[in-house]
């Protein structure tokens, strides 16, 4: 029974030393060997290896490309106008003897490093104005004034100026940290984003519903005198077709008027006393009616028509 229970005791020491005596490095990992807090090895091949149990440390670092996010600062331009401008840097740790011992970890690294961006940016943001950190500028024409597209809003040609400030900033950064041996390489630096703070926000809008309006108004103007163009030209064109039908409707009635004399004429030249006969009963029916009492000689031509045939 005692033997069994040395055999167990002896199992878990052997356990216990195997497992402080064996570590795994991943292929994303470097790791630093620490012997009472004095860096005596590091590992950065992905493998399984052996320390010193009980005096041996492992302190592991990421080998990958790690991000920074530096927070958002308000930086003026050379104009000085205030821009809200979010930026940031990647890098990779290259010296993790060096890293730790200046940085010590990530955490303190995002900090730290995120103040030499901000501050490093807000150098070369000082120099520039806005058209030139945004990356592009108004396009004008031969005399200056900017041009517009169909809505009246001014067109912009792009830039390469942020990518040449970006370059100044990874220059400016590397040299820091470099100059500082923090033992890490700087991969890039990155604006998010460039906007104008908050408290300028209401006159921003301001403008652009004011552009908006003159923009609305000048669509306006232009559909007034688009209008009364094409009313006069559809006027015009009313009085052209009425004077050519009106013309052409009184030489129509002309020549059916000349065509009916002409017709008449060659009746009352076949037969002269039937279309007298005719006149007369229109006559009659003109002026006598019901109620009419008319006192003529019977000898009057009006009658003849009237009386006993002969």
């Amino acid at each position: 029974m005692r033997s069994l229970i040395i055999l167990g005791v002896l199992v878990v020491v052997g356990l216990i030393l195997l497992r402080q005596s064996l570590y795994i490095v991943d292929e994303t990992q470097q790791v630093i060997i620490l012997r009472f807090n004095e860096v005596i090895g590091t590992r950065i091949a992905p493998g399984l290896y052996v320390k010193a149990p009980f005096v041996d440390t492992i302190v592991t670092f990421d080998k990958r490309i790690l991000r920074i996010d530096a927070p958002a600062a308000s930086m003026p331009d050379k104009e000085k106008q205030n821009l809200i401008i979010d930026s940031y840097a990647r890098y990779r740790i290259i010296d993790p003897v060096e890293f730790r011992k200046t940085l010590q970890t990530e955490i303190n690294a995002s900090s730290r490093l995120g103040d030499i961006v901000t501050s490093t940016l807000r150098d070369r943001v000082a120099l520039r104005d806005r058209f030139e950190i945004i990356g592009s500028e108004p396009i004008v024409d031969d005399t200056g004034n900017p041009v517009e597209d169909q809505e009246g809003l001014p067109l912009f040609e792009g830039r390469n100026t942020r990518g040449e400030i970006l370059t100044e900033v990874l220059a400016g950064v590397r040299e820091l940290t470099q100059d500082q041996d923090f033992g890490i390489e700087i991969i890039d630096v990155r604006i998010k984003r460039a906007d104008f703070p908050e408290s300028v926000t209401p006159s921003i809008y301001t403008r652009m519903r004011a552009e908006r309006n003159r923009i609305a108004t000048r669509f306006r103007a232009e559909g007034e005198e688009e209008d009364l163009k094409i009313r006069a030209v559809a006027n015009r064109n009313r009085e052209v077709i009425l004077a050519e039908a009106e013309q052409e409707s009184n030489q129509i009635r002309g020549e059916g008027e000349a065509q009916a004399i002409r017709i008449l004429a060659e009746a009352l030249n076949r037969d002269p006393d039937f279309f007298a006969f005719r006149r007369s009963l229109q006559a009659y029916q003109s002026f006598i009616g019901d109620q009419d009492t008319i006192i003529l000689s019977s000898n009057e031509d009006l009658f003849k028509f009237l009386g006993t045939p002969k």
